[in-house]
């Protein structure tokens, strides 16, 4: 009797979508001039066996075709899936159209805009139908009666899953600000019930590829910067190129990531050792950009799509309205907000936050043994708007929003988790280097070298201010541009001959002289370009310079200097403002191989604490100084703590091993001590 029931509960719910989809036909045809169909019935609605017939078939057709159409296209970027699912619905609805005649065509592109409309329509339908179904909700009570036994009695046995959630950017005191102001409701809950909130500190490199290559592979060696140059094979690397991700990862291989075993990744820059990526930037290439890349499963509705799209336009309006507002109302620091980065940021609010979120859902209902996502909205908003201010924070809450779905699905997921919550780094603000000297750091370096006017040589030095990896929203731009299509080198460097190569991340520049062999000491730096340290040295936007000396590194700074390896210093020490552990993140990069000839710190000033990006962004990072090199992690109270302070992303990488390993080992036994490094 209860299998006839569902039967009928089935065919009554098949009957509601196909005559509410057959209704929704009949009135999208009297709004899109361009599909006409057949009105010659003599019903109160002409109209309405065509649409009944069209809709039938336009839902045979989707249910057989739209898995072969995702399967193909996967094999493209997920920006170019995206359109494409516009276009595959487009195709099945005249494809229906030609097989059951039953209206007039004269406007393609309207069958195009039928498709999607009917498409979110049926899933808004659906989705009502399952929420009222008792089938629906029994499956959820079940659920959760299993989860309350397995928690209550099988669980001694089991062993719980770890997912680690990352809030891209998010320093320790503006989570800290957050929760006080009631901005991020959901991470209070936790850190006030269930879980500890603590400070950890960054590497020198304070930016999301050193944090992760060091978090999910267990050494970030030899990564002095988001780019850098290798003078060995002149390439420069990026953490924004796919190819140069992917062989970070091969030189990690004799270390075991973090998710290496039956883990997932989702939105990062590396894999972590997982096999299962979705959205991982070193993954974004070849075949793997579609088949393995995971993100055609979010497009297997097609009204993801549509609902995705009405999402990230209105984050476009929103962007350009807050844009503009920051301009009439002369708020300072501020960066341009125009061209292509309203795209960007809904990219990064939006799309990748949806396919990464969606995602992680699928990995819990599976029981996943380890998970790692990162969401980068509030980094990339962070850069453009400022890291606390309103629009900032507005992000923020959201992710604390999407924060609270996932403890949600915890909830109910069949297997349990331990649920850590964590950010790569913090961002620092203030106005940059350009716009308070009126110079970039490369023309400075030109100007200081050559004895030249910088607008007389602006062409003759290389900086990578005019590629998209320099210009506002680096890393969000790249991950966009890594999605569209994949590149599959590096870049080459080619500077006029004797002229230096400047990078920049954040407020870390790096300065190459590719006609000087192996590190350029002082001396070898002052015969080909006398005078530019002394004038880096004393410019008011510089903190301090990193330069190999004969008897060893030194730190050089307006009023004094550090010997590296001693520590002593020489008048005024240029470290002093950058923190305690300054200098022994000085220490740790100055053995890198690809360590800069001359590696220069931005300013910092306390008083404000704002530093000078040498990149165009009002949030940066990258360097040292301000909140920028202290991020934070979240853990629940009954894991070991971790030791404190907390430095470097390695220190991070072990203990979350630790936990990982303790969790699948011990069950739900509660766990003591300290994790030991």
């Amino acid at each position: 009797m209860r299998t006839v029931s569902g039967v009928v509960r089935v065919f009554v719910e098949f009957l509601v979508l196909w005559w509410s989809s057959a209704l929704a036909i009949v009135v999208l045809d009297r709004v899109l001039g361009g599909v006409s169909l057949d009105g010659s019935s003599f019903t109160p609605l002409p109209t309405l066996p065509a649409a009944l017939v069209l809709a039938l078939v336009f839902g045979v057709l989707s249910a057989a075709l739209w898995p072969v159409m995702m399967w193909l296209m996967s094999w493209i970027g997920p920006v170019l899936l995206f359109v494409g699912v516009f276009l595959a619905g487009g195709v099945i609805m005249l494809l229906a159209l030609y097989l059951v005649p039953v209206a007039v065509v004269d406007q393609p592109r309207d069958a195009f805009v039928l498709a999607a409309l009917l498409s979110l329509f049926t899933s808004v339908v659906s989705g009502a139908i399952a929420s009222r179904s008792d089938t629906a909700y029994r499956v959820m009570q079940v659920r959760r009666q299993r989860f309350r036994l397995r928690r209550n009695v099988v669980l001694g046995n089991a062993s719980p899953g770890l997912l680690c959630i990352q809030i891209d950017g998010l320093g320790y005191d503006v989570l800290r600000r957050a929760i006080a102001d009631g901005v991020t409701p959901g991470l209070a809950k936790l850190v006030r019930h269930t879980h500890r909130l603590r400070p950890w500190h960054t590497d020198w490199s304070s930016q999301t590829g050193a944090t992760q290559l060091g978090v999910l592979h267990g050494s970030n060696h030899n990564v002095p910067a988001f780019r850098w140059y290798d003078k060995a094979t002149g390439h420069i690397s990026v953490f924004s190129n796919p190819a140069d991700n992917e062989q970070r990862e091969l030189e990690r291989t004799d270390i075991p990531g973090l998710l290496a075993h039956d883990g997932a990744s989702r939105g990062n820059l590396f894999t972590g050792g997982a096999n299962d990526n979705v959205l991982v930037v070193s993954r974004m290439r070849g075949a793997r950009l579609g088949g393995g890349a995971g993100y055609s499963d979010y497009f297997a509705d097609p009204a993801s799509a549509l609902r995705t799209s009405l999402r990230m336009f209105g984050e476009v309006q929103r962007e350009l309205r807050q844009a503009l507002r920051q301009k009439r109302k002369d708020i300072q620091p501020r960066v341009p907000r125009g061209g292509v980065y309203p795209f960007v940021r809904a990219f990064a609010t939006v799309l990748a936050t949806d396919v990464s979120v969606a995602a992680v859902v699928g990995d819990l209902i599976k029981g996943r043994s380890v998970v790692y996502i990162d969401l980068i909205g509030y980094d990339e908003v962070s850069h453009h708007s400022g890291i606390s201010r309103p629009e900032t924070l507005a992000v923020l809450s959201k992710l604390d929003d999407i924060v609270e779905m996932l403890l949600a699905v915890v909830e109910q997921a069949e297997r349990p988790y331990r649920v850590v919550v964590l950010s790569d780094h913090g961002q620092s603000q203030g106005a940059t280097f350009l716009q308070r000297y009126g110079e970039t750091l490369g023309q400075l370096v030109v100007r200081l070298g050559t004895q030249r006017e910088p607008t007389a040589v602006k062409r003759h030095w290389y900086e990578r201010e005019p590629d998209v990896s320099a210009q506002p929203g680096a890393e969000g731009r790249g991950y966009a541009a890594a999605s569209v299509h994949a590149p599959t080198a590096g870049e080459e460097a080619h500077a006029p001959a004797g002229e230096p190569i400047v990078l920049g991340s954040g407020n870390l520049g790096l300065i190459y002289f590719p006609d000087l062999p192996g590190r350029a000491d002082v001396n070898a730096i002052e015969a080909a370009h006398p005078g530019l340290l002394t004038g880096l040295r004393d410019h008011p936007g510089i903190g301090f310079l990193l330069v190999a000396a004969p008897g060893g590194s030194v730190v050089l700074g307006p009023h004094g200097q550090v010997d590296v390896t001693t520590g002593e210093v020489t008048g005024q020490n240029p470290l002093a403002v950058m923190g305690p552990d300054a200098l022994e993140k000085v220490r740790r990069t100055d053995n890198f191989d690809n360590v800069a000839d001359i590696m220069v710190g931005g300013a910092y000033w306390p008083d404000t604490d704002e530093v000078a990006a040498f990149e165009e962004q009002v949030g940066s990072h990258g360097g040292m100084g301000g909140p920028q090199s202290t991020p934070f992690l979240i853990y629940p109270a009954d894991l070991p703590a971790p030791p404190d302070p907390l430095r470097g992303a390695e220190a991070v990488h072990k203990v979350l091993v630790g936990w990982r390993d303790l969790s699948l080992a011990g069950g739900q036994q509660t766990l003591t001590g300290e994790v030991v490094l």
